[in-house]
């Protein structure tokens, strides 16, 4: 009988890879976060194309914010996967929670009008319009020489 195993592919994956990548003791098995939130930023003349990867999320999980300058996304998932035999009792249970966001500085003269959000097979498309910049303005002071 074949049983769900809590190892990787083999017995001594998880003993290897902590030394060679300490940084997948952050990430576990079943979980979508190996590669979320990968971002491809192509430039154009009239903006920015965001292509930010969300494998395993769904359109109503993500949400995007503009506040002070930055666009930030948020994307939050729950999974619950219950396997119970023909008598009822279980033979897995697993549960998982996870969220994630980043934040992009778009300028402050970029309103949430001007940004157009498309999600689409796991995959969030985000078009951020380009501001010409305003020259500074130097506002001279004098002051008054009395003589």
């Amino acid at each position: 009988m074949l049983m769900p195993s809590i190892f990787g592919e083999s017995l001594f994956d998880d003993f290897f890879e902590d030394f060679a990548n300490p940084a997948r003791n952050l990430v576990r098995y079943n979980t979508p976060t190996t590669s979320i939130m990968r971002t491809d930023v192509k430039e154009s003349a009239s903006g920015y194309e965001l292509d930010i990867d969300l494998p395993g999320y769904k359109k109503e999980d993500v949400k995007a914010e503009l506040k002070d300058g930055y666009l930030t996304i948020h994307a939050e998932t729950k999974s619950n996967q219950d396997e119970k035999d023909k008598d009822g009792k279980y033979i897995r249970r697993e549960r998982y929670y996870g969220s994630c966001s980043r934040s992009f500085y778009v300028g402050e003269d970029i309103t949430q009008d001007e940004i157009k959000a498309k999600f689409e097979d796991g995959i969030l498309k985000v078009a951020v319009p380009k501001k010409e910049a305003k020259p500074a303005i130097e506002d001279s002071k004098y002051i008054t020489i009395e003589g």
